[in-house]
């Protein structure tokens, strides 16, 4: 056995043990031969007493390619048949250290969780050195030009390779790690091999989205058109994908909306309808942004909008016309009554300033604070002179334009029982009695005021009752003539009517004449006070009441409040909700104030479908359902038409919104597919195109796309938005799987989310990319000699990874080698079979190579050493060697080894059993006693020679023992010695075998031998070995 370093030169030498035989000239060893082989050759020295053999490395040895050589030494003599020995020379390939440790990739690389728990095992890195014992010894560490925060989170075991995490990871701080890892061995010196690990954080859902108000405009005018910037937002996730695609939206109903800026993530809060600060003067707007995470994280965000006043609400009297009563005698300058009136706006808008109307002649004996609207007068009043009067208070708010409204002040002056009676001028006559004839002119005082038959007089006036039209009012009487009679009438000022007078002999008549139209919307009820005066001094005055109550006319055709109205429906309406209360305003009266509503003739049949609208009261309500994805928006023309004859009619439109409800999943459209995936294909191999749709709108129709499994695919969003594509995210192996069952979820963003789910199912196609693979290597196989030639006696099976024609497996044997004359392989089961009959004796040991070969394009083959050992099978009997030794020896030998040739002896027949014995091993003759002379002079012994084989072969041989006299067994000594010198000189008694003829003849074959020899000796040798190798 020889231990023969891997990196030895090339011609190096190596002694093996010379052979030794015992025979001389010709019959000793004549040369020496070595198994066919790729790295030997033998060489001979050759020396005067021997040849001895070298062996010499003539191709470099690789011990990772094999560690063991087994060759087979044979020394030949050159005898006729020659004879061989055979020395195993068994080669141990030490190992230098001429591998550095390899990594199977080159980048290595691996997708972790960043909420991955401290102390996880994330990969283990595996390098392979096929050196042995310290060259093979694989320690891993770190490159040492990493960044510090790799060696803050990840932990390297020297020897097992495993990474693992020291401290927590955060993709937001990185979403990447590359680690350079190194693998050195244990020689001297260490060889390294390197690698790159590029550790992936996979983002998971742990930041909530953050809302920041980049701008605010805390108040908002109450006049602000719709579409008015309030706030400025920006919505941030650190998360990224899916995690970090947020969804803002405004929690309640408000006037305000979100509107997406031409930047993603940038939204404007805007006034969504117009606003009213009488109704509310504040909002609290809560925004909620929410991820599209799993589970999904969110963020509230709270805006104070205070909505400021516009004088847009002029003051308001709670009572129009106002009636006050005043006694008589008040003290002047005092306060008789206060008018007050409310503004809804605020601050300035409602600060409130009265005045009397200029126009009336009141402001001579009344005041008026204009601040709180107190009335003083500023005399007192005399029932008998005045008994009632009218007029108009004005309330004017502090706004810009300023706003007023007025009222219409009836005062009535109570009388008060502040005159006593008067007794006109009485006669008085006293006694005695006289009787005179008197004629009394009665002179008229004017003691009478001119009074009215009634204290009220009404009137029904229309309110289209032309201008000039005359009412005759009642006349007044009075008692009084002449000049104290009614001298003129007077009418309480007002902006409708004028006083005309028809004088006839007997009285003055009163009329009422239209001056200006009235209006009965805007004042349905006049009050006037006709006042006689007649032309007494002083002039006394009587007043009627004139009330001209206003007929109404159908002069006013219903109105609403706008022009056109807009509200918002959620598509999951119930059925008969009323989504809205119609409203419009006839200032007439009667039927010809009575409203009824209905839709207009020319809308859309759908509308009659879904809305109805109630005649009377103006509700809208739901009759079919709605559905945003069919219509999202309707218009209703709706008309209010009193019941006047003819009728008057107003119109609007009802624009109405339906707001999207998520009640539809998504849906997955795969529009191109490749069913089937070769293994060999790179990353980014497009395999499947995929569109996802959701008819809903807005938030509810943002749709995310995921992978839900473990998959070496991964998807990629195309330009248009909803398209993706699946694609290859690293080297596929079909060996390892070759079917994938890829599950897409697609999530809208909706509350709640919906989803659905659709899987593809990949096949992945065979590449040939594996080499057959032999299970053992090399293969030992034991055959007994004397085979049945064109017997099978060995199989050969590799086995492969692929599939179908990448997978079918042929044989040969590798022509490099000679065995192919005695062996053959069945190409498709690899069955081997010998083509001749082995025979131990002539050649113990072969060795030959099998390539399989797959059918692959292109062919992958790979090949197994076979080392044939012919056992020894018991066909050789025992030789006998003639003529029997000097020392008194039987020699024999047999060609088969083991057991087999392993040789009993024992005395088959003897003529004196007293006197020969025979060594059962080395078949030594013995004498067990002296001779004497009565011994006969000539023994014959029958000597058996058996082997121990199963079934034993035996040979025998006959033996005459001759006794002589000394002289003679001398003298023949001395002629021994002369003729061989390597007899022995101190036997004590020689036997002298004679053999007879046997003798006679061995010792001529002997002689024809030599002379054979002589002649042929090259020739025959190399015959010999010929069929050796063979």
């Amino acid at each position: 056995m020889f231990e023969i370093g891997e990196q030895s030169s090339l011609g190096t030498r190596f002694q093996l043990n010379a052979a030794r035989d015992p025979d001389a000239g010709v019959n000793s060893i004549r040369t020496y031969t070595l198994t066919a082989n790729y790295h030997f050759d033998i060489e001979i020295n050759q020396s005067d007493e021997d040849k001895v053999p070298f062996l010499v490395l003539k191709k470099s040895l690789d011990r990772e390619e094999k560690n063991q050589h087994l060759f087979f030494l044979t020394a030949v003599d050159g005898g006729k048949p020659p004879k061989s020995g055979i020395l195993n020379v068994s080669i141990i390939v030490l190992d230098n250290n001429d591998n550095r440790p390899k990594f199977s990739k080159e980048i290595y690389q691996i997708e972790i969780q960043e909420n991955t728990s401290i102390g996880t095992t994330l990969t283990r890195i595996s390098a392979a050195d096929p050196d042995e014992g310290t060259n093979g010894e694989i320690e891993y560490s770190l490159s040492k030009t990493l960044e510090r925060k790799v060696y803050d989170l990840f932990r390297l075991d020297r020897v097992s390779g495993e990474i693992t995490l020291k401290e927590r990871l955060d993709f937001e701080d990185s979403d990447t790690y590359k680690l350079d890892v190194q693998a050195s061995d244990k020689g001297q010196p260490p060889l390294i091999g390197r690698c790159r690990l590029i550790v992936k954080i996979k983002d998971v859902n742990d930041n909530a989205p953050e809302i920041e108000v980049t701008s605010l405009s805390n108040t908002v005018s109450e006049d602000s058109k719709p579409g008015t910037v309030v706030s400025l937002i920006s919505v941030t996730d650190k998360d990224t994908g899916v995690n970090g695609k947020v969804v803002l939206q405004i929690t309640e109903y408000v006037p305000f909306e979100l509107k997406p800026s031409y930047k993603e993530n940038i939204y404007s809060v805007v006034t969504k309808s117009l606003l009213d600060r009488e109704q509310v003067s504040l909002y609290e707007i809560n925004i909620k942004a929410t991820d599209c995470g799993e589970p999904p994280l969110a963020a509230l965000k709270t805006l104070s909008i205070h909505i400021s006043d516009v004088n847009d609400n002029s003051p308001n009297f709670s009572q129009n016309p106002l009636h006050f009563y005043l006694s008589e005698n008040n003290v002047a300058g005092a306060s008789v009554f206060s008018v007050s009136a409310t503004d809804n706006d605020v601050n300035d808008n409602a600060a409130i300033s009265y005045h009397i109307v200029r126009e009336h002649d009141v402001t001579t004996f009344l005041n008026i604070n204009s601040e709180n609207g107190q009335i003083s007068a500023l005399k007192s009043f005399d029932f008998e002179i005045l008994k009632t009067f009218q007029f108009q208070v004005v309330a004017t708010d502090s706004g810009a334009p300023s706003l007023s409204s007025n009222v219409t002040v009836n005062v009535f002056i109570l009388d008060q029982n502040d005159n006593p009676p008067v007794i006109l001028y009485p006669i008085l006559v006293e006694n005695p009695l006289e009787m005179h004839h008197v004629i009394v002119e009665i002179i008229d005082v004017n003691d009478h005021s001119p009074t009215f038959p009634k204290m009220h007089q009404r009137f029904e006036i229309a309110e289209h009752t032309s201008v000039g039209t005359r009412f005759q009012l009642q006349a007044a009487r009075d008692p009084d003539a002449g000049v104290n009679s009614i001298r003129t009438y007077t009418l309480s000022s007002n902006d409708h009517f004028d006083i005309d007078l028809s004088q006839s002999d007997e009285e003055k008549i009163p009329f009422l004449v239209l001056r200006k139209s009235l209006d009965r919307e805007q004042n349905n009820e006049h009050l006037l006070f006709l006042t006689a005066v007649d032309g007494g001094k002083p002039p006394k005055s009587g007043t009627l009441n004139v009330s001209i109550i206003v007929l109404d006319i159908n002069d006013n055709r219903p109105s609403f409040s706008q022009n056109d109205y807009q509200i918002e429906v959620y598509e999951n309406a119930s059925i008969g909700t009323v989504v809205a209360r119609m409203n419009a305003k006839d200032p007439d009266e009667g039927i010809n104030g009575e409203i009824k509503y209905s839709l207009s003739k020319v809308l859309a049949s759908k509308v009659y479908t879904i809305f109805e609208l109630d005649s009377l009261t103006g509700e809208i309500k739901l009759k079919g359902t709605l559905d945003f994805e069919e219509s999202e928006i309707y218009k209703l023309d709706i008309e209010a038409s009193d019941k006047a004859t003819p009728p008057l009619l107003g119109r609007c439109r009802m624009i109405i919104k339906i707001k999207d409800v998520n009640d539809n999943s998504p849906h997955i459209d795969v529009t191109s597919l490749s069913n089937t995936v070769s293994e060999d294909s790179k990353p980014g191999t497009v395999i499947s195109l995929i569109s996802v749709t959701d008819k809903d709108s807005g938030v509810n129709g943002n749709i995310i796309l995921r992978i839900t499994n473990d998959v070496p695919f991964e998807l990629k969003p195309s330009y248009k938005e909803n398209i993706y594509s699946l694609v290859t995210k690293e080297h596929l192996d079909r060996e390892k799987v070759s079917h994938y069952e890829i599950t897409l979820l697609a999530t809208d963003c909706g509350d709640p989310q919906l989803s659905t789910i659709t899987s593809l199912s990949i096949q992945i196609s065979d590449v040939n990319d594996n080499s057959p693979r032999f299970e053992q290597s090399p293969l030992q196989v034991y055959l007994s000699e004397n085979n049945i030639a064109g017997g099978s006696f060995f199989s050969v099976s590799a086995t492969d990874d692929d599939v179908n024609e990448n997978a079918a497996i042929t044989y040969h044997i590798a022509r490099q080698t000679d065995v192919t004359t005695f062996l053959n392989i069945n190409s498709e089961n690899g069955l081997i079979s010998a083509l001749k009959s082995f025979d131990f004796e002539t050649l113990k040991t072969f060795q030959f190579r099998v390539v399989a070969t797959d059918s692959g394009a292109p062919s992958l083959s790979s090949n197994v050493t076979v080392n044939v050992f012919i056992l020894d099978q018991n066909d050789n009997a025992p030789v006998i060697l003639y003529p029997v030794s000097s020392n008194g020896s039987a020699e024999a030998y047999d060609a088969d080894i083991g057991y087999n040739g392993w040789l009993l002896f024992s005395l088959q027949e003897v003529t004196d059993h007293s006197l020969f014995g025979l060594d059962r091993y080395t078949g030594q003759i013995r004498t067990l006693r002296s001779f004497t002379e009565t011994d006969e002079a000539e023994h014959k012994l029958l000597i058996l020679v058996k082997d121990n084989g199963n079934v034993s072969l035996s040979a025998t041989a006959t033996v005459l023992v001759k006794l002589v006299e000394p002289k003679e067994a001398f003298a023949a000594s001395d002629v021994k010695s002369a003729s061989k010198d390597d007899e022995e000189n101190n036997v004590t008694f020689y036997l002298i075998i004679t053999l007879g003829s046997v003798s006679v003849l061995f010792l001529i074959s002997i002689i024809v031998l030599i002379a054979m020899q002589c002649s042929k000796t090259t020739d025959y040798t190399s015959k010999y070995l010929g069929s050796m190798q063979g």
